[in-house]
């Protein structure tokens, strides 16, 4: 069963954030756009870049009211850790959630049973708590912010424009299209 337009489960977990250590649950994403980018572990090689990637186009997310959140099966004082020890992991100004039960990335379902390790995967939720965009791949391969921050404009779009939709490569700005009898077999 696919994710896609379910509502997030309740959860708990701390989050490193801003030089302190703070609580958040499903209440805390509620009442505005959210992105959760599940990456394996902290200290690793690719997860690094992605998150500095992601701290590079965090303003732009900002500017949509979308909040961002890395994370990781590691606790919340291996996220500090890391944010102290790591150039690229310094630029990260999202908070950084602690998963080390599971629950997160069992709730989300990219949980590595026999690694103990989230895949990555990248989540857009509404601000009614339902999951819009979902993304999962192999740890192998990295993500682009850029394209994520894309995903997110044409979700917000959608949603603020009942009977529209997003054709492929689909930029703010550019033509959207409205369903109908009229465009079957035509595009």
């Amino acid at each position: 069963m696919s994710l896609i337009n379910t509502q997030i489960k309740p959860f708990k977990a701390t989050a490193y954030h801003a030089g302190k250590f703070i609580d958040l649950s499903e209440e805390s994403l509620k009442g505005k756009w959210s992105v959760l980018m599940f990456y394996p572990a902290d200290f690793t090689f690719v997860c690094p870049t992605e998150l500095e990637d992601l701290a590079e186009q965090q303003p732009e997310f900002a500017k949509l009211g979308v909040d961002v959140y890395g994370v990781s099966t590691d606790t919340h004082f291996a996220h500090k850790a890391w944010h102290d020890t790591s150039d690229a992991i310094k630029k990260v100004n999202y908070p950084l959630i602690g998963d080390p039960t599971g629950t997160l990335s069992r709730n989300f379902q990219v949980m590595i049973e026999e690694e103990g390790l989230a895949l990555r995967g990248t989540f857009v939720i509404n601000p009614d708590g339902f999951i819009k965009v979902l993304e999962v791949h192999d740890n192998g391969i990295g993500r682009d912010a850029s394209e994520l921050l894309r995903k997110v404009k044409a979700a917000k779009y959608v949603a603020e424009h009942p009977g529209q939709v997003c054709p492929a490569k689909w930029t703010e700005g550019a033509a959207t299209l409205t369903p109908s009898l009229d465009l079957v077999g035509k595009i």
